[in-house]
């Protein structure tokens, strides 16, 4: 990565961004949505808000983190509902899941900013997630909701950079899809399975792994983790702990992945990445 394109390409997007009248940034708490916020803010100052889904399919981990990254900001920082489980194709989990998910939480936000008088809504799409099988950017594009990172040509990797040089603590949090993301496509989605699969990564988190994800393949939890993790995971006394925990919240079979969580690895039935 050259640091100095990366650097001409933070001021391409702090001056799109002043041109801007107003801004509504939908803001999840990952490195991207932190660094676009930060960089709003700059550019924007007290015209630029934030706004965080909350839902059964968003851990509330990451809403608290959010609410305190904004509020140590001083951001106008709003939280607000969404009904994805009133989706029947969300429900119904089938690859487009992402599409209907993501079109009712832009015409939520386009709501909101026209309610508030607020000019524009962007999201933290960057220019890898074009690689990637994300069916949510189109229903972002076919809305109008802006992809400012994507259009100053940032990178995943330009972007945690960036971030750590603003002093961004996000800048290496590791990447957390929405609890969805969990099961595989044609397994109906049903709030119960999202609060196991909530609880399980709770319990990893707080055994001090760093990512993780706990598929739900119905009475079985498959972990994934950091490769580098595993021997944290396979221990005997954290091996224990997670298997009666996982055990109580409803699991019936504890499996661990061998090959440690690859990003899309769900998505290889139908040939493509996704988170």
């Amino acid at each position: 990565m050259d640091k100095t394109i990366a650097s001409c390409k933070k001021e391409f997007l702090i001056n799109g961004l002043g041109n801007l009248d107003s801004l509504i940034v939908a803001f999840s708490g990952g490195v991207d949505s932190a660094f676009l916020l930060s960089a709003a803010r700059e550019a924007l100052g007290e015209k630029v808000s934030a706004a965080t889904a909350v839902s059964p399919i968003h851990p509330r981990r990451e809403q608290d983190e959010a609410v305190r990254f904004a509020r140590d900001r001083g951001i106008d920082h709003i939280l607000f509902k969404t009904d994805e489980m009133e989706i029947p194709e969300f429900i119904a989990n089938g690859s487009d899941r992402c599409y209907y998910c993501k079109k009712a939480l832009c015409g939520k936000l386009l709501r909101m900013a026209g309610e508030r008088g607020i000019a524009h809504v962007a999201h933290g799409a960057n220019l890898d997630d074009l690689d990637d099988y994300r069916p949510g950017l189109r229903a972002a594009q076919e809305t109008g909701i802006i992809a400012p990172l994507m259009d100053a040509r940032l990178t995943k990797e330009e972007i945690r950079f960036l971030a750590k040089e603003m002093g961004l603590s996000e800048w290496n949090k590791p990447a957390r899809a929405c609890l969805a993301s969990r099961f595989p496509y044609g397994c109906l989605i049903t709030e119960k399975g999202l609060e196991m699969v909530e609880s399980a990564e709770e319990l990893l988190l707080d055994q001090g792994v760093a990512s993780v994800r706990v598929r739900h393949h119905g009475t079985v939890a498959r972990i994934e983790v950091d490769p580098s993790e595993i021997d944290r995971v396979v221990k005997q006394g954290t091996r224990k702990t997670i298997v009666e925990r996982l055990r109580r919240i409803g699991f019936a079979h504890v499996a661990l992945d061998l090959e440690g969580y690859v990003s899309g690895k769900l998505n290889r039935e139908i040939g493509k990445s996704e988170n």
